[in-house]
């Protein structure tokens, strides 16, 4: 266990260690794949905003994002082989629900997006920074903790989703009190400190030999990674807003 991240395991890298020679996975093509897949993530968000300014609907680019992009994803983390293919049509269809989502905040904080798009990539710049300089160690217990409280957060989110077809709400999770404001800042904290597994987990595969086509996979991972983080972020400051 390397990563939270379920798209991002060792276990993943270790059963293709050393089968590719001469074309092997590196930070660099890793670093590459990442801006491609941010680029396409952005182009698709500027469209649905588009749409979103001009006047049109784009309530159904939610469901259209999320539930292509939810299967897109586990496509790739079970083939990871299909990564190069899938994992762009998951950046452009993510990008989908991030920009109707995001039109969503923006229609009633003025101005939040922005924000939170500046947090987002201010948090993964300065963590990817301390990572780099080794500000920050990636040590077993270090791992054994984000992955623990990521699990646990997963839960408490699957559980609220059911709970709401029975017109249940779990208590604090979405209020805009002290509490739920500090439940969303401990959820932001540990989103971003997936990133640095993220980060460890990369470096750790393209140590490993592994084929070129997972660089597209450490890039998918890390961008499932830099999503969440943007919506929790744009969570918290709709409730600090309110």
């Amino acid at each position: 266990m390397r990563s939270a991240n379920p798209a991002l395991k060792s276990a993943t890298f270790e059963k293709f260690r050393g089968q590719s020679v001469g074309h092997e996975m590196t930070l660099s093509g890793t670093v590459y794949k990442t801006f491609i897949l941010l680029i396409i993530l952005m182009a698709s968000t500027f469209y649905t905003w588009h749409q979103y300014k001009i006047g049109n609907p784009i309530g159904h680019f939610i469901m259209i994002g999320l539930v292509g992009g939810l299967v897109s994803a586990f496509v790739i983390a079970f083939v990871p082989k299909a990564a190069p293919l899938l994992a762009p049509v998951y950046a452009a269809l993510e990008g989908l629900a991030v920009g109707a989502i995001s039109a969503s905040f923006e229609s009633q904080f003025n101005g939040i997006t922005l924000q939170a798009v500046a947090l987002t990539f201010g948090t993964l710049i300065a963590l990817l920074f301390a990572y780099a300089f080794r500000i920050i160690r990636v040590t077993h217990n270090f791992r054994l903790i984000v992955f623990s409280a990521t699990a646990g957060i997963m839960l408490v989110y699957l559980t609220s989703f059911i709970l709401g077809f029975f017109g249940i709400s779990v208590p604090y999770l979405h209020s805009s009190g002290p509490i739920g404001i500090g439940i969303s800042l401990f959820i932001v904290a540990i989103a971003a400190l997936n990133l640095v597994l993220d980060f460890d987990f990369i470096e750790y595969g393209a140590s490993q030999r592994v084929p070129k086509y997972m660089e597209w996979y450490g890039a998918f991972g890390l961008m499932v990674t830099l999503v969440w983080l943007y919506f929790e972020i744009l969570h918290l400051l709709a409730k600090l807003r309110r």
